[in-house]
């Protein structure tokens, strides 16, 4: 078929969303992003943030407004922290609207304070992680397609770093493992095998400044260049995030 003989019209229209499996880590817990819908279909439901992709924009440029969007922060400050693409939702009948291909992504950042409701949301909230959520569209599956991805990727990238703080200490980087994994690490072990592996953290100049409750001031570390670990840090084994 040349483009002369291409019709549009001989196609069914479509649309084509974004939707965000938003996490972060509060009170050591794992928490996501949901809204709460406040239009048909699925009216006061519990949902996924995101939205329509518009004419002019890619889906990952919808996907960074609507982050901005959801969270309050500035585009700027969102384009800092890890998001990245899922994969594709496109049943037939995931929404009773019409026809509607999702284009999924995952994004992890650190604590942040109540988000805003944009778009079609009626109301924002940062909601601890469950099993089954009951969630409108096919939204569970994305978040438990989501949750398995940022279990898995903990085991041979650096993503837990982006749980945290600009500075952090070793403790609190366990305790993202720990939350997303769903799982207790030795503490000894799990320090000597991320001060062993090249990259991943680097410590702060000065001396220890910050204290975990009661004990001694424990040292500062952030990032470091590396993004992925050899060896890998494996979860316990049998354990599922």
């Amino acid at each position: 078929m040349t483009v002369q003989e291409y019709d549009p019209r001989a196609f069914p229209p479509f649309a084509v969303t974004v939707d965000l499996a938003v996490f972060t880590v509060r009170e050591q817990r794992l928490h996501v992003l949901l809204v709460r819908r406040g239009e048909d279909p699925y009216l006061g439901a519990w949902a996924l943030p995101g939205g329509f992709v518009r004419p002019d924009e890619s889906a990952g440029a919808a996907a960074l407004r609507e982050l901005a969007e959801e969270t309050g922060l500035s585009r700027r400050v969102v384009e800092r922290h890890h998001l990245e693409q899922l994969r594709t939702y496109s049943e037939p009948d995931r929404d009773p609207r019409m026809r509607v291909v999702s284009v999924a992504y995952t994004a992890l950042l650190p604590d942040l304070p109540e988000p805003h409701g944009g778009g079609d949301a009626a109301h924002a909230q940062w909601m601890p992680l469950r099993p089954a959520t009951g969630l409108a569209f096919d939204h569970d599956r994305i978040l438990a397609d989501a949750h398995d991805r940022i279990g898995a990727k903990l085991e041979y990238t650096c993503l837990a770093t982006s749980f945290c703080p600009p500075e952090f200490t070793i403790g609190e980087l366990r305790r993202v493992y720990e939350t997303v994994w769903g799982v207790e690490l030795d503490p000894p072990n799990f320090r000597r095998k991320v001060l062993a592996t090249p990259g991943f953290v680097q410590a702060v100049e000065g001396p220890p400044r910050r204290t975990g409750g009661r004990g001694k001031p424990a040292a500062l570390y952030t990032a470091g260049a590396a993004t992925t670990l050899r060896p890998p840090l494996l979860r316990p084994e049998g354990r599922q995030p």
